[in-house]
């Protein structure tokens, strides 16, 4: 539930930012993913970098709202993206094993 309430946030705020003429690819997913892997683990946090990725090639990916053909430019992003919330969700699971040993 903390996954797909992060994923509508973030799609929402992405929207909002691109009526203002503002494209940011997958910054406004990061918190989402944060907040999703500090709340609610590991799987939480990758089922929403998953969605972020899905939703982007969907949806803001030219043809918009189609399952279009992936340009060099666009895997390498995707490919950044990934690498980068993976340490994301990784560092939020140490987080929450420090916070687990700290309350025993």
């Amino acid at each position: 539930m903390v996954a797909l309430i992060g994923v509508a946030m973030a799609v929402a705020i992405r929207a909002v930012l691109a009526s203002f003429g503002i494209d940011l690819d997958f910054a406004p997913f990061i918190p989402a993913i944060l907040f999703a892997s500090l709340i609610a683990g590991v799987p939480a946090g990758g089922f929403t970098a998953l969605s972020a990725v899905v939703i982007f090639w969907w949806a803001y990916i030219p043809l918009a709202f189609e399952f279009s053909p992936l340009e060099a430019g666009d895997i390498d992003r995707i490919q950044l993206f990934l690498l980068a919330v993976s340490v994301l969700i990784w560092f939020s699971h140490l987080c929450r094993i420090i916070a687990r040993m700290r309350a025993e």
